[in-house]
């Protein structure tokens, strides 16, 4: 894989496991030679994840609207910052940038753009893996909700294993090198 997008929080959180990860990833995926893809902040998990990545002379590039860069949280010292008009075009931005999607805690704003991915990658739009980095069990309710689609009967038990929890980053990104795409949600019959 050449870049990674990283989905995460424009906040610190409530625990220095949190911010541990988002250097952690950062650091991982530069050793790894993989480039950082993500939404160009300096702040929050945001900012650690870019400065770690920065620091082990990893690649770095920010996508971010123009509101945001105006707001002045735009990290000072990326590879290549992307200015967009919208959050719609960051995340397409992004999409088209990235092999892969790795998410780390984060709130709305986080789940928002990986459920997108997800779902894109559910409908055939592409196919590139989504992770969630199991951190704290944080992310434990969503397994559990994820679980609960299936069993209610509106997600398939092909399309809820396209999301891949690890509680780290070298077990996501062997397991993204293994990654399959199901076959899409909907796909045209045979003639």
């Amino acid at each position: 894989m050449r870049a990674m997008a990283v989905f995460c929080a424009s906040g610190l959180g409530s625990s220095a496991l949190f911010q541990d990860a988002a250097r952690a990833t950062g650091a991982a995926l530069a050793r790894a030679g993989i480039e950082l893809v993500y939404g160009g902040g300096h702040v929050g998990l945001m900012g650690l994840v870019a400065d770690a990545a920065l620091a082990a002379g990893g690649k770095v590039t920010g996508v971010m609207p123009q509101a945001l860069v105006d707001a002045e949280i735009a990290h000072p010292g990326l590879t290549t910052l992307h200015v967009v008009a919208t959050m719609h075009e960051r995340k397409t931005a992004m999409s088209d940038l990235s092999d892969a999607f790795i998410t780390l805690p984060g709130g709305p704003g986080t789940m928002e753009e990986i459920f997108e991915q997800w779902t894109w990658g559910l409908l055939g739009v592409h196919a590139k893996p989504c992770g969630f980095l199991e951190v704290g069990g944080y992310y434990d309710p969503l397994r559990a909700m994820i679980g609960n689609m299936v069993a209610a009967g509106f997600l398939s038990q092909a399309h809820s294993d396209m999301v891949i929890f690890e509680p780290d980053v070298a077990g996501l990104l062997a397991r993204f090198d293994a990654y399959v795409a199901p076959a899409a949600k909907y796909t045209k019959a045979a003639e």
